[in-house]
């Protein structure tokens, strides 16, 4: 298992290509949602896969505060094996790289909400009453880092 983190600029374009392809295939495609994936906070981030004998397991994207919401941020979140605790994997990653890159104090997250018990796992909790973002309900959730 190899972790993989980069900021876009860094990014080959196989390795964007191939992020971009499984973001597309499971939150247009196996979500049956039309939305625009590329929103323009990719650039600003740091993006970060696991890969299991090069193929990508697991991807998430951190963005800077004021990029994505108002705190720093966490991001398409996918694991493309569940149940192999690839999910935690990525997103333990992604709060050191949020801390690391953007010196985080709180993280913030639009979390569909029937994922709400598995970002619970990891300390978020939820900030907001449920809402409907591109047809799918979520609520935002909070993590507050210890000083």
């Amino acid at each position: 298992m190899t972790l993989h983190k980069k900021m876009f600029s860094e990014l080959t374009a196989e390795e964007l290509y191939e992020l971009l392809r499984i973001r597309s295939e499971v939150f247009v495609v196996e979500q049956n949602c039309v939305y625009q994936d590329m929103d323009g906070d990719d650039q600003a981030s740091v993006h970060l896969w696991l890969t299991d004998q090069d193929r990508v397991v697991a991807l998430c994207r951190v963005c800077p505060a004021g990029t994505h919401m108002k705190e720093v941020s966490i991001g398409r979140v996918i694991t493309t094996e569940r149940g192999k605790g690839y999910g935690k994997r990525i997103m333990l990653a992604g709060i050191e790289a949020a801390k690391e890159h953007f010196g985080a104090t709180a993280i913030e997250i639009e979390a569909q909400e029937y994922a709400k018990g598995f970002y619970e796992q990891v300390g978020f909790r939820k900030s907001s009453d449920p809402f409907i973002l591109d047809g799918i309900p979520h609520i935002k959730m909070t993590l507050f880092m210890e000083t």
